[in-house]
């Protein structure tokens, strides 16, 4: 399977650590710049992957996504003592299916604001179609007005997370963006309930205070895992990474150097 250039990726090095970060939806690798900054006191380098390029020349299922991340780390020749991978939201669940690729080469996992799958074919069904909306808008409507109706959405607390001057250079990506809504949509997905137990290696699943839903998720989450570790970030909704950055970066920073 042919691979674009990872210049895209964008990595810091800090220290013998290595945490590769997966952004959510309508996300780019430069969302996660002041995680990467804040995780260098701690030694921890970071990789923030485009996950865009994956969907530059084809459609690419979940389950092939994870086969193909694990495909990009064991290209990599690992110069520290670890490797992790974080990801948020849509980012969170192509995670989950890196993780339950055989032979993988995570040492631990930090999964942010995610769901593991709907258990009815029946909301499935209405998450495809509600995203084949956004992704026609994504493709073909105006750009600004797609980003502001993202961002407006209850769930994600309103506002953009980004500067205007990087947020706009999203659109260079936006055919890539439109595919994702198909291919990677929550209702493409097959419930991975059932299957968190296999995931033998330590999980830290964060949820924000004020995000009940995916608060909700994560504690049933945690409790699937056998080495699951909640965490509750105070005081944030669904964006916890950006909405709650310093304890954030301190609890994950905590996490990846004790497992717990």
């Amino acid at each position: 399977m042919i691979r674009y250039s990872k210049e895209t990726d964008e990595r810091r090095d800090a220290g013998p650590l290595e945490c590769w970060c997966l952004h959510g939806a309508v996300g780019m690798a430069a969302d996660f710049r002041t995680l990467a900054k804040d995780l260098a006191p701690s030694g921890i380098s970071t990789r923030a992957v485009d996950l865009w390029r994956f969907l530059e020349t084809e459609s690419l299922a979940l389950p092939d996504f994870g086969k193909a991340l694990n495909e990009d780390a064991g290209g990599e020749i690992l110069r520290g003592t670890g490797r992790s991978l974080l990801g948020y939201s849509m980012g969170g669940r192509l995670a989950l299916h890196a993780l339950l690729e055989d032979n993988h080469h995570w040492q631990a996992a930090v999964i942010v604001s995610a769901n593991p799958g709907l258990e009815n074919e029946l909301d499935r069904s209405a998450r495809r179609a509600q995203d084949g909306n956004w992704a026609a808008k994504a493709f073909a409507g105006d750009w600004r007005k797609f980003l502001d109706e993202w961002n407006g959405q209850p769930v994600l607390g309103g506002g953009e997370i980004r500067d205007p001057d990087t947020a706009q250079r999203l659109i260079a990506s936006r055919r890539q963006v439109a595919r994702s809504f198909i291919d990677w949509s929550l209702g493409a997905q097959q419930p991975l309930w059932d299957r968190l137990a296999e995931i033998q290696i330590p999980v830290l699943w964060v949820a924000g205070e004020n995000d009940p839903k995916y608060r909700e998720l994560a504690e049933r989450a945690t409790h699937a895992l056998p080495k699951g570790v909640l965490a509750v970030a105070p005081g944030a909704g669904h964006r916890v990474p950006w909405q709650a950055g310093p304890w954030f970066a301190e609890r994950v920073a905590r996490f990846l150097k004790t497992g717990s």
